[in-house]
């Protein structure tokens, strides 16, 4: 606990030795020092590694093992070098993914948004919820919005249930399995066989609708967008009051926002599954 000086076991007043177990926030702190020094370096030995961090050589192997063990860090055992591992390079290419997808996005967020007159979104899916990563706000009085890092519930969102479509069945009741569906309004898909029988209305569509399933009075129109794999990895999406967004409008924005679904899919080099 930070603030609280550890004491020895019959020795009271008195500082923990060097010995002592150091706390988990230490651990993470010389754990993450070191996949730093790793990453900086063509391949390095244990030694330099303990003196760049100024750890024991002892405590530096410890930690380099658990960060292999996740996938962080390699180890080459003929030249004792450790390089950087697939699962860092695996987390730096999403951060690049998402970072660039909000950096193209944005004149097809504006010209959506232009063209339809309703707040325009771009949102990722992460561990069964959707994360806002950036959003166009329509001119409107009266219009959505969505705070970049807002995280909402996949089954009650336009943009979830876009990217949801794109996966089987069995991956959608893989991902649900023992969650609740959390009730928002009267028009929430809230079992599983609701949404599913959404999900297939979807596609059969080409978009999805969030017809004021989480909030009242707002509706959304929605797609999923693409990378290199044919994977929906993201979902656009225009979103405004109900009042405004009557049936027919819906019908007209669902190709509208398609088109800029696939634009943005191909401005990043992505490809639509089966494409």
């Amino acid at each position: 606990m930070a603030g609280r000086q550890e004491t020895t076991r019959g020795k009271p007043g008195r500082k923990a030795g060097k010995n002592a177990a150091p706390s988990s926030v230490q651990v993470l702190d010389r754990s993450l020092k070191l996949l730093e020094l790793v990453a900086g370096a063509d391949g390095a030995g244990l030694t330099d590694l303990a003196d760049q961090s100024g750890m024991a050589p002892s405590t530096v192997h410890r930690l380099l093992t658990s960060l292999a063990g996740h996938g962080m860090v390699t180890h080459d055992a003929e030249t004792g070098a450790w390089t950087i591992g697939v699962k860092a390079f695996e987390i730096g290419t999403a951060y690049l993914r998402f970072r660039k997808l909000g950096t193209i996005s944005r004149p097809f967020l504006k010209q959506l948004m232009e063209g339809c007159g309703e707040t325009a979104n771009i949102a990722i899916e992460d561990d069964g919820d959707v994360v806002f990563i950036s959003q166009v706000e329509s001119h409107a009085p009266m219009r959505a919005f969505f705070r970049p890092g807002r995280r909402g519930p996949i089954h009650a969102s336009g943009i979830g249930k876009a990217i949801l479509s794109t996966w089987t069945d069995a991956r959608i009741e893989a991902l649900l399995a023992g969650r609740t569906l959390q009730h928002f309004t009267d028009k929430t898909r809230d079992s599983l066989p609701l949404l599913l029988d959404d999900i297939a209305n979807i596609r059969a569509r080409g978009w999805s609708i969030d017809d004021e399933e989480h909030t009242l009075g707002m509706r959304c129109v929605a797609a999923p967008i693409f990378d290199e794999y044919g994977e929906a990895v993201a979902g656009i999406s225009v979103s405004g009051p109900a009042v405004r967004l009557p049936d027919e409008k819906v019908d007209a924005l669902g190709p509208i926002v398609v088109t800029a679904a696939a634009g943005l899919t191909k401005a990043m080099g992505g490809r639509v599954a089966g494409a």
